[in-house]
Protein backbone atom coordinates (compact mmCIF):
# COMPACT_ATOMS: atom_id res chain seq x y z
CA UNK A 1 0.00 0.00 0.00
CA UNK A 2 3.16 2.72 0.63
CA UNK A 3 4.08 2.36 -2.87
CA UNK A 4 0.56 3.35 -4.03
CA UNK A 5 0.32 5.90 -1.30
CA UNK A 6 3.54 7.57 -2.63
CA UNK A 7 2.71 7.69 -6.18
CA UNK A 8 -0.72 8.99 -5.22
CA UNK A 9 0.91 11.75 -3.32
CA UNK A 10 3.26 12.57 -6.27
CA UNK A 11 0.06 12.72 -8.41
CA UNK A 12 -1.90 15.23 -6.09
CA UNK A 13 0.67 17.54 -6.21
CA UNK A 14 0.06 18.29 -9.60
CA UNK A 15 -3.56 18.81 -8.86
CA UNK A 16 -4.60 22.74 -7.81
CA UNK A 17 -7.63 21.75 -5.02
CA UNK A 18 -10.66 23.25 -6.11
CA UNK A 19 -9.55 24.49 -9.62
CA UNK A 20 -11.72 23.89 -12.69
CA UNK A 21 -9.37 22.44 -15.71
CA UNK A 22 -9.91 22.91 -19.64
CA UNK A 23 -10.19 19.41 -20.42
CA UNK A 24 -6.55 19.43 -22.46
CA UNK A 25 -4.87 20.83 -19.35
CA UNK A 26 -6.17 18.18 -17.16
CA UNK A 27 -5.46 15.50 -19.70
CA UNK A 28 -1.42 16.96 -19.83
CA UNK A 29 -1.38 16.41 -16.46
CA UNK A 30 -2.66 12.84 -16.12
CA UNK A 31 0.03 12.26 -19.04
CA UNK A 32 2.84 14.00 -16.45
CA UNK A 33 1.44 11.66 -13.61
CA UNK A 34 3.90 8.98 -12.44
CA UNK A 35 2.84 6.04 -14.11
CA UNK A 36 1.07 2.59 -12.25
CA UNK A 37 2.31 -0.82 -13.73
CA UNK A 38 -0.58 -1.45 -15.87
CA UNK A 39 -2.16 1.13 -18.55
CA UNK A 40 -4.70 2.89 -16.38
CA UNK A 41 -8.18 3.26 -17.48
CA UNK A 42 -9.52 7.67 -17.92
CA UNK A 43 -12.66 7.93 -16.14
CA UNK A 44 -14.98 10.50 -16.36
CA UNK A 45 -17.64 11.23 -13.57
CA UNK A 46 -20.38 13.52 -13.93
CA UNK A 47 -22.96 14.74 -12.01
CA UNK A 48 -26.09 15.91 -13.21
CA UNK A 49 -29.05 18.60 -12.20
CA UNK A 50 -32.36 15.82 -12.63
CA UNK A 51 -33.50 13.32 -10.11
CA UNK A 52 -33.21 9.56 -11.14
CA UNK A 53 -35.79 8.61 -9.69
CA UNK A 54 -38.29 9.85 -11.83
CA UNK A 55 -38.63 8.23 -15.44
CA UNK A 56 -39.05 11.30 -17.26
CA UNK A 57 -35.33 12.66 -15.87
CA UNK A 58 -33.24 9.24 -16.92
CA UNK A 59 -30.39 10.01 -19.08
CA UNK A 60 -29.20 7.09 -20.82
CA UNK A 61 -27.67 5.96 -23.93
CA UNK A 62 -24.76 4.95 -26.08
CA UNK A 63 -21.95 6.72 -27.55
CA UNK A 64 -19.56 5.42 -30.40
CA UNK A 65 -15.97 6.79 -28.78
CA UNK A 66 -13.95 7.63 -32.06
CA UNK A 67 -10.53 5.88 -30.51
CA UNK A 68 -11.98 3.20 -28.97
CA UNK A 69 -11.86 2.36 -25.34
CA UNK A 70 -9.10 0.41 -25.17
CA UNK A 71 -10.21 -2.33 -23.74
CA UNK A 72 -11.18 -5.63 -26.26
CA UNK A 73 -14.98 -6.32 -24.90
CA UNK A 74 -16.08 -9.61 -24.75
CA UNK A 75 -19.70 -10.23 -26.82
CA UNK A 76 -22.40 -12.90 -25.37
CA UNK A 77 -24.94 -13.17 -27.96
CA UNK A 78 -28.68 -14.62 -27.28
CA UNK A 79 -29.57 -15.65 -30.50
CA UNK A 80 -31.25 -19.13 -32.59
CA UNK A 81 -30.95 -20.32 -36.19
CA UNK A 82 -29.75 -18.20 -38.69
CA UNK A 83 -29.71 -14.99 -36.38
CA UNK A 84 -27.13 -17.44 -33.89
CA UNK A 85 -24.97 -18.10 -37.12
CA UNK A 86 -25.12 -14.26 -38.28
CA UNK A 87 -23.73 -12.98 -34.19
CA UNK A 88 -20.93 -15.99 -34.75
CA UNK A 89 -20.03 -14.52 -38.14
CA UNK A 90 -20.23 -11.23 -36.61
CA UNK A 91 -17.48 -12.22 -34.41
CA UNK A 92 -19.56 -12.28 -31.15
CA UNK A 93 -17.22 -14.20 -28.60
CA UNK A 94 -20.38 -16.44 -27.02
CA UNK A 95 -23.20 -17.68 -28.63
CA UNK A 96 -26.57 -19.52 -27.62
CA UNK A 97 -29.74 -19.66 -25.93
CA UNK A 98 -31.71 -21.71 -23.07
CA UNK A 99 -28.72 -23.87 -22.66
CA UNK A 100 -26.73 -21.24 -21.49
CA UNK A 101 -29.23 -19.94 -18.39
CA UNK A 102 -28.15 -22.68 -15.99
CA UNK A 103 -24.09 -21.95 -16.22
CA UNK A 104 -25.24 -18.25 -15.62
CA UNK A 105 -27.37 -18.87 -13.12
CA UNK A 106 -25.47 -21.83 -10.62
CA UNK A 107 -22.21 -21.12 -12.39
CA UNK A 108 -21.69 -17.58 -11.87
CA UNK A 109 -20.37 -17.71 -15.28
CA UNK A 110 -19.88 -13.70 -16.25
CA UNK A 111 -16.78 -14.03 -18.65
CA UNK A 112 -18.38 -11.37 -21.07
CA UNK A 113 -19.01 -7.38 -20.85
CA UNK A 114 -21.91 -7.28 -23.06
CA UNK A 115 -25.03 -9.10 -23.87
CA UNK A 116 -26.95 -8.48 -26.75
CA UNK A 117 -30.42 -10.71 -27.62
CA UNK A 118 -33.13 -10.37 -30.51
CA UNK A 119 -36.30 -9.76 -29.44
CA UNK A 120 -37.44 -13.21 -29.42
CA UNK A 121 -34.93 -14.31 -27.07
CA UNK A 122 -36.31 -11.82 -24.49
CA UNK A 123 -38.24 -14.01 -22.60
CA UNK A 124 -35.44 -16.31 -22.00
CA UNK A 125 -33.04 -13.77 -21.27
CA UNK A 126 -35.95 -12.15 -18.58
CA UNK A 127 -35.00 -15.33 -16.59
CA UNK A 128 -31.57 -14.11 -15.77
CA UNK A 129 -32.99 -10.28 -14.60
CA UNK A 130 -32.03 -10.76 -11.24
CA UNK A 131 -28.46 -11.90 -11.85
CA UNK A 132 -27.79 -9.71 -15.52
CA UNK A 133 -29.34 -6.40 -14.05
CA UNK A 134 -27.58 -6.11 -10.96
CA UNK A 135 -24.32 -6.27 -12.88
CA UNK A 136 -25.88 -3.71 -15.63
CA UNK A 137 -25.72 -6.49 -18.20
CA UNK A 138 -29.35 -7.11 -19.02
CA UNK A 139 -29.94 -6.34 -22.86
CA UNK A 140 -32.27 -2.99 -23.43
CA UNK A 141 -33.99 -1.44 -26.61
CA UNK A 142 -32.58 1.95 -25.56
CA UNK A 143 -28.47 0.64 -25.49
CA UNK A 144 -29.23 -0.95 -29.04
CA UNK A 145 -28.50 -4.61 -27.07
CA UNK A 146 -32.17 -6.09 -27.86
CA UNK A 147 -32.04 -5.97 -31.39
CA UNK A 148 -32.86 -8.01 -35.10
CA UNK A 149 -29.08 -6.52 -36.25
CA UNK A 150 -26.73 -8.42 -34.24
CA UNK A 151 -24.00 -8.17 -37.25
CA UNK A 152 -24.28 -3.75 -36.33
CA UNK A 153 -24.68 -4.21 -32.27
CA UNK A 154 -21.60 -6.15 -32.30
CA UNK A 155 -19.93 -3.72 -34.41
CA UNK A 156 -20.20 -0.73 -32.61
CA UNK A 157 -19.28 -2.97 -29.33
CA UNK A 158 -16.33 -3.82 -30.27
CA UNK A 159 -15.37 -0.62 -31.95
CA UNK A 160 -15.97 1.42 -28.94
CA UNK A 161 -19.39 1.84 -28.19
CA UNK A 162 -19.93 2.62 -24.77
CA UNK A 163 -23.52 3.17 -22.40
CA UNK A 164 -23.72 5.94 -20.09
CA UNK A 165 -26.41 6.01 -17.58
CA UNK A 166 -27.57 7.85 -13.94
CA UNK A 167 -26.88 5.84 -11.16
CA UNK A 168 -29.08 6.38 -7.29
CA UNK A 169 -26.88 9.74 -7.22
CA UNK A 170 -27.29 11.16 -10.12
CA UNK A 171 -23.77 10.14 -11.41
CA UNK A 172 -23.07 9.26 -14.88
CA UNK A 173 -19.42 6.73 -14.06
CA UNK A 174 -17.63 5.63 -17.05
CA UNK A 175 -14.28 5.13 -18.93
CA UNK A 176 -13.54 7.13 -21.95
CA UNK A 177 -9.99 5.86 -22.50
CA UNK A 178 -6.39 4.09 -21.29
CA UNK A 179 -3.90 6.70 -19.87
CA UNK A 180 -1.58 5.79 -23.21
CA UNK A 181 -3.80 7.22 -25.75
CA UNK A 182 -2.23 10.55 -24.83
CA UNK A 183 -4.30 14.12 -24.55
CA UNK A 184 -5.67 14.29 -28.53
CA UNK A 185 -7.37 10.64 -28.84
CA UNK A 186 -8.85 11.35 -24.74
CA UNK A 187 -10.02 14.81 -25.52
CA UNK A 188 -12.08 13.81 -28.76
CA UNK A 189 -13.55 10.65 -26.96
CA UNK A 190 -14.19 13.26 -23.89
CA UNK A 191 -16.06 15.86 -26.24
CA UNK A 192 -17.96 12.91 -27.84
CA UNK A 193 -19.43 11.61 -24.66
CA UNK A 194 -20.23 15.05 -23.55
CA UNK A 195 -21.66 16.55 -26.32
CA UNK A 196 -24.11 12.74 -26.30
CA UNK A 197 -24.55 13.95 -22.87
CA UNK A 198 -25.80 17.15 -23.12
CA UNK A 199 -27.99 16.51 -26.09
CA UNK A 200 -29.54 13.61 -23.72
CA UNK A 201 -31.06 16.84 -21.65
CA UNK A 202 -33.97 15.46 -20.25
CA UNK A 203 -37.51 17.74 -20.83
CA UNK A 204 -38.43 17.52 -17.35
CA UNK A 205 -34.91 18.71 -16.23
CA UNK A 206 -34.61 21.86 -14.74
CA UNK A 207 -32.27 24.37 -13.27
CA UNK A 208 -28.26 23.49 -14.15
CA UNK A 209 -28.21 20.62 -15.78
CA UNK A 210 -24.20 19.72 -15.90
CA UNK A 211 -23.63 20.16 -11.87
CA UNK A 212 -20.10 19.04 -12.10
CA UNK A 213 -17.30 17.05 -14.31
CA UNK A 214 -14.55 15.38 -12.90
CA UNK A 215 -11.75 12.82 -14.45
CA UNK A 216 -9.63 10.41 -13.05
CA UNK A 217 -7.15 7.47 -13.55
CA UNK A 218 -7.98 4.25 -12.22
CA UNK A 219 -5.60 4.61 -8.92
CA UNK A 220 -5.05 8.45 -9.51
CA UNK A 221 -6.85 11.76 -7.78
CA UNK A 222 -9.20 13.58 -9.54
CA UNK A 223 -9.07 16.48 -12.11
CA UNK A 224 -12.30 18.80 -11.69
CA UNK A 225 -13.44 19.92 -15.40
CA UNK A 226 -14.41 23.52 -17.02
CA UNK A 227 -17.67 22.29 -18.90
CA UNK A 228 -19.26 25.27 -20.14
Amino acid sequence: MKKLTKRYAESAKLVEKNKEYDIKEALDIIEKMPKAKFDETVELHVKLGVDSKHADQQVRGTVVLPNGTGKTQKVLVFAKGPKAEEAEKAGADFVGAEELIPKIQNENWFDYDVVVATPDMMGVVGRLGKVLGPKGLMPNPKSGTVTMDVTKAINEIKSGKVEYRLDKTNIIHLGFGKVSFGTEKLAENYETIMNAIIKAKPVAAKGQYIRSVSITTTMGPGLFINQK
